[in-house]
């Protein structure tokens, strides 16, 4: 009986071996540039993580030709963890150019094939300025959409302002729309160096609970794209109740601030506010949310009694802030019915 129990272990332990395996999974299969300056090296980052159960280790990367300079991470990537190749293209020739680079990693012995497009010109038209978010072939106007202060029953647009940098046109698509968002798209095919509208409508029907609804969808910059975090898009929406929709009860929620600013180097600058209760029934803090995943909250009491008050913490993590699109903001949603849900902003000094 023991040596059975000893086998059974045994082949257990060296299947689970055998199944421990690094999977290499590029962002995008093709990173497209648009136009790019002669004589200018360009340079990218190409993104990819390891969605196996085994560390990844990238052994070498080979590029297509003499053009190309590559730097890659010679540690080994965790699971679930993300890693990024340094691709520079000289830019020397004019003209369109598609190229590739062969990764060669402990995933397999085939090496898995990532190639980048885009044309060489004499002038790039600059779009920078009003189009700071830059996909390669095209370029938006922002990645973080925000619905503040919407009732049950609304139904409200935003807009979401494309440039197609490349010299052919191009076909916008968003992909992960959940039930309650719909896309416009004008026009639908962008002619090269022209602008569009991605108009996004947001019907209220569809959200589930008050506070923060918060959501990612994603801009194909090609057909068959995948999601990344280079083409994520960030939707809120704070819903709260309509007007006499909460029950009386006497609880009023003050906060001594709605503004958090934080100043000097701290890696993790951190705030105390006092939340007050100055009505005469108990106020009962339902919900507390952050937008920002950088942003950390704890509050010592979720019950206030009548003139009494509770510590809500505050701090942020400097390293992760520009990793999550969202404004840092802290949200509390309460049984307060003049004001259930209240919003703290929180900006980060530039000195």
């Amino acid at each position: 009986m023991i040596l059975r129990i000893l086998i059974f272990l045994y082949v257990f332990v060296i299947g689970a071996l055998a199944c421990a395996q690094p999977k290499f999974v590029a962002d995008t299969d093709i990173h497209k540039t648009g136009e790019i300056q002669f004589q200018r090296p360009h340079t990218m980052l190409l993104g990819f993580t390891n969605k196996g159960t085994k560390a990844l280790h990238i052994k070498k990367v080979v590029a297509s030709c003499g053009c190309t300079k590559v730097k890659y991470p010679h540690g080994n990537i965790a699971p679930g963890d993300r890693g990024e190749i340094e691709v520079t293209f000289d830019a020397a020739m004019l003209g369109s150019f598609n190229k590739y680079i062969e990764v060669f990693t402990n995933a397999g012995k085939e090496p898995e094939f990532l190639s980048f497009q885009g044309r060489v010109v004499t002038e790039v038209a600059d779009f920078t300025r009003g189009f700071p978010i830059d996909l390669g072939n095209v370029r938006m106007n922002t990645n973080y959409i925000e619905y503040d202060n919407v009732r049950k029953g609304d139904v409200l647009a935003a807009e979401l302002s494309v440039v197609n940098t490349d010299h052919l046109a191009y076909r916008p698509q968003l992909m992960h729309l959940p039930p309650y968002l719909t896309a416009q798209y004008v026009p639908e095919n962008i002619p090269g160096g022209k602008m569009g509208v991605i108009r996004l409508i947001l019907d209220t029907n569809g959200l589930e609970t008050y506070g923060l609804n918060q959501t990612s969808i994603y801009l194909a910059r090609f057909l068959g794209d995948r999601i990344s975090e280079s083409n994520e898009i960030v939707v809120s929406s704070v819903l709260v109740p309509a007007v006499g929709e909460t029950k009386q009860n006497g609880a009023k929620l003050v906060l001594s601030t709605d503004e958090i600013v934080f100043n000097g180097k701290a890696k993790k600058p951190k705030a105390v506010l006092k939340v007050s209760n100055e009505g005469t029934a108990p106020l009962t803090i339902h919900n507390l949310q952050v937008f920002n995943h950088a942003v950390e909250v704890a509050l010592s009491n979720k019950v206030i009694q009548p003139g009494k008050s509770a510590k809500l913490s505050v701090s942020v993590k400097k390293s992760l802030l520009e990793r999550f699109k969202a404004r840092p903001r802290v949200l509390l949603v309460s049984d307060d019915a003049d004001t259930p849900v209240k919003i703290v902003n929180i900006r980060l000094a530039d000195d």
